[in-house]
């Protein structure tokens, strides 16, 4: 769990996504990576740091070259995680959609069940 805790934090900040989306694209050094960014070389290292820290990027050696990469192994463990939940709120959704359409098209079986609801309401006052 603490990976995930980790790469959710890493994900956090709209740069590093920024950073991640151009790595998907391909290996890039420093200096690429910080060229559409209004900020310094030394923050976009600190941004560099905690991504490699989380593991979703890493650092290449090409001659004095440093390119970086997208390591996809956290964002698949994250992925993994959220798809749990995707697939409840689907499942949810559905329900959803269907008890809709009941109501929409008239299904009797919600009319059935609402007057039971009724008769046992209307019982449990006369018990009392």
């Amino acid at each position: 769990m603490r990976d995930l805790d980790v790469t959710f934090a890493a994900l956090a900040d709209p740069t590093r996504r920024a950073i991640l989306a151009r790595l998907a694209k391909g290996e890039a050094s420093v200096m690429e990576l910080a060229q559409p960014f209004v900020m310094s070389q030394p923050a976009i290292s600190k941004h560099l740091k905690v991504l490699e820290r989380a593991g979703l990027i890493s650092c290449g050696r090409d001659a004095q070259r440093r390119p970086r990469r997208l390591e996809t192994r956290p964002l698949r463990d994250a992925n993994r995680w959220l798809e749990n939940y995707r697939q409840f709120w689907d499942a949810q959704f559905r329900r959803l959609d269907d008890l809709l359409q009941d109501l929409q098209t008239g299904n009797p079986m919600i009319k059935k069940n609402k007057i039971k609801k009724k008769k046992s309401a209307r019982l449990k006052g006369d018990q009392e």
